[in-house]
């Protein structure tokens, strides 16, 4: 069994930043692909970014390429997201995910999710 925890939500501005955090506990991080999505009120839950067990392949969505940065620390059982010039649109509740199996884009292909973090940013 898999238990993801995001943190580092919050307030931010328009063109702020913020860096998100998912620690895993149990079995297989290290060699795990993962995920961030989010979910704005109303929508449907949206894939954001993923990268290999290693870190060396990262994947984004287009509404965040250039902005967001996704990384990982093995060492830690550690996940993060760096938001970078935040827009209105970036809002929602932003998820972490593990072990894919299919599509990484796709939130029927992961087996884990964590509990979510807000994002909310303000002009």
């Amino acid at each position: 069994q898999v238990e993801l925890v995001e943190s580092g939500g919050g307030l931010a501005q328009t063109g702020a930043s913020l860096r998100l955090s998912c620690v895993a506990s149990g079995r297989s991080f290290s060699t795990s692909a993962m995920a961030w999505f989010r979910q704005a009120l109303g929508k449907d839950r949206e894939f954001v970014a993923s990268l290999s067990w290693s870190g060396e392949m990262t994947y984004y969505a287009d509404s965040v390429k250039g902005r967001f940065g996704i990384s990982r620390d093995n060492a830690k059982n550690t996940v993060f997201l760096q938001m970078n010039r935040l827009k209105s649109e970036d809002t929602g509740v932003y998820y972490c995910a593990s072990e894919p199996r299919g599509n990484y884009r796709s939130t029927f292909s992961y087996s884990y999710w964590g509990q979510g973090t807000q994002v909310t940013v303000s002009s």
